[in-house]
């Protein structure tokens, strides 16, 4: 959708959407000006459907000293559980799981599959409930729906995707209310899981409303990218035979020098420098992030296309993408459609080759 538009008007180009006029940017150094200048010149500010949609104190709408004490919140919890033992195995029992039950399939669709063990992972990690929870399938059901109507047209009547998208988000604002207030009455330190939950309930500069706000803001970033990272890695590697045995090779030589059974630690995924390569090049391949809305604060006035900023990538598929022989295999007429949300064109279906 982007190259299409700017290969029809130009990198920099007037349009009205939302019903207002706006100024669309394909331009990387006018982008990176604008978020570099963020709350100098610009500011967060996204249309009204999507406010309805996601709530007034959402961090992607929210700005100046509200967003950063949300924002410093949520970050500070995740440098801290990122590297936690636990919680790095808990994701490697999850996923060997995952693929275990794969084991009498000869066919999986992917995409789903990662949605529900990122979306599993979050409620673990953020309030402690186990996917065995029938609460857990009722929460993803509801998500599912949210995400539906993220990007929809904003017409409130029922039966639309919009409308179904306001009432869902309700529903999981309800429930998280729920959870919160059951952990409350629960005895004082007796009960710790040293989740997110716990991090909010101690910090007392958040009201009610806004912890509910950020754990909602979680489920939804951390679903979103990772799920949809995960397909388009997947994807990608079916194409690039080469890659994904290099990948492999990666992975071997840093499980060979670990003792029989020893978990990996944050340093040993930190060295996977040739993973890193593959996961930058998903991201910058499938765009997950389609687009930010920003208004000016004032006029501003920016130079023309100069100095450009060059890319220099570490690594690029493009010398690799072609069909061979891996582990699992799409479809020719599956790929990633990326309007207005990702998803796939039959699902991720891939065909899988049982491993002893």
């Amino acid at each position: 959708m982007g190259w299409l538009s700017s290969a029809l008007y130009g990198s920099v180009f007037k349009s009205h959407l939302f019903g207002n006029p706006t100024i669309v940017s394909c331009d990387l150094e006018l982008n990176v000006f604008v978020l570099q200048n963020e709350e100098k010149l610009f500011q967060s500010s996204y249309p009204k459907p999507v406010h309805d949609i996601l709530g007034k104190l959402s961090m992607m709408l929210v700005s100046g000293e509200l967003h950063k004490k949300l924002r410093s919140v949520a970050v500070s919890f995740i440098n801290v559980s990122k590297s936690r033992p636990d919680f790095l195995d808990y994701v490697d029992k999850m996923s060997v799981s995952l693929i275990d039950s794969w084991k009498a399939k000869r066919q999986v669709f992917f995409f789903k599959e990662a949605k529900e063990l990122t979306f599993y992972l979050m409620l673990k990690n953020l309030v402690s409930i186990e996917p065995k929870d029938p609460l857990a399938a009722k929460v993803l059901g509801d998500f599912l729906t949210f995400m539906e109507g993220f990007v929809s047209l904003p017409l409130y009547i029922p039966g639309t995707a919009y409308s179904k998208a306001i009432n869902a988000r309700r529903r999981i604002s309800s429930t998280l209310q729920d959870i919160i207030k059951r952990r409350e009455n629960m005895v004082t330190g007796t009960h710790v899981r040293g989740d997110f939950l716990d991090e909010v309930l101690s910090n007392v500069c958040l009201n009610y409303e806004e912890k509910v706000s950020v754990l909602l803001d979680l489920l939804l970033a951390g679903y979103e990218t990772t799920s949809g990272l995960m397909a388009l890695v997947v994807y990608f590697l079916a194409q690039a035979p080469s890659s994904l045995q290099k990948l492999q090779d990666e992975h071997k030589a840093l499980r060979k020098r670990k003792e029989d059974g020893e978990p990996l630690n944050w340093e040993d995924y930190k060295n996977m420098e040739f993973t890193s390569h593959v996961i930058n090049e998903a991201l910058r391949c499938g765009n997950l992030v389609k687009f930010v809305h920003r208004k000016a604060l004032k006029d501003v006035k920016f130079k023309g296309p100069s100095n450009k900023q060059k890319s220099d990538p570490l690594w690029r598929w493009t010398s690799d993408l072609s069909r061979g022989r891996t582990r699992w295999k799409t479809r020719e007429d599956d790929f990633p459609i990326s309007c207005p949300y990702l998803e796939f064109k039959k699902g991720l279906l891939l065909d899988i080759e049982q491993i002893e």
